[in-house]
């Protein structure tokens, strides 16, 4: 029996590189980022420079990259990995990931990190779940960048769901809600998630890093929230 060919998530058409997941016109295709700021991740004036809000209130981390605002295709493709158990998506939303990552090196220098972390779950949420999505993209991602890969954040506490909290709240909702559980002095992070939207959870745990030693912190997701 003929092995049936992987197809690409969008055209459903048959791939060269079973992979990659999306064919090279899908890939093309996918909506264009507007100018964001290298710092925040927010629309600016510049991709090269930190934008206004960034010199006035700088977040905690020193980059961010994304491949997409939180719209389709990738806010659906989130959605199916997270709540529909999809995982064959995670090699192919990697690799989007990594492509982001590799255009922001080649343009401005992002540096490639030699750790990345993910940011976790709370233990009852990970056992409904039976996996972390932000692990799952992490994987693959340590493994073409020759980096290492430790799922070494935890939740102290169970929090409530960030996308069900007015912005107002979401800070103190992840006060105090991680803690480290490995030596991150002198090492260059990469965080990953798959959405930030104000960016609290990720502000917190880079605010742990950083405080516990780390030389830099930045953060990859999916989807920003634009």
């Amino acid at each position: 029996m003929l092995p049936m060919p992987a197809l690409c998530w969008l055209c459903r058409l048959p791939l060269r590189v079973a992979s990659h997941g999306l064919c090279s016109v899908c890939l093309r295709a996918l909506p264009p980022l507007p100018i964001l700021c290298p710092r925040c991740g927010l629309p600016a004036a510049s991709s090269r420079v930190a934008c206004g809000r960034c010199l006035q209130s700088p977040p905690v981390w020193q980059a961010l990259i994304c491949v997409s605002g939180y719209q389709p295709p990738l806010r659906r493709w989130v959605h199916q990995l997270k709540f529909s158990r999809i995982t064959a998506l995670r090699v192919m939303l990697a690799r989007l990931l990594l492509l982001s990552w590799l255009h922001a090196h080649r343009t401005r220098g992002l540096r490639r990190p030699d750790l990345l972390l993910c940011v976790p779950l709370h233990k009852s949420r990970a056992c409904r779940r039976g996996y972390n999505q932000a692990a799952l993209l992490a994987q693959p991602l340590a493994r073409w960048l020759g980096c290492e890969f430790c799922d070494g954040v935890r939740r102290r506490r169970r929090a409530a769901p960030q996308h069900r909290l007015p912005a107002s709240q979401r800070r103190q909702n992840v006060r105090g809600a991680f803690r480290l559980e490995i030596d991150v002095r002198g090492r260059h992070i990469a965080l990953i998630d798959d959405v930030v939207t104000t960016g609290h959870t990720v502000g917190e745990i880079g605010r742990i890093l950083l405080a516990q030693g780390a030389a830099s912190v930045q953060i990859w997701c999916l989807c920003r929230t634009l």
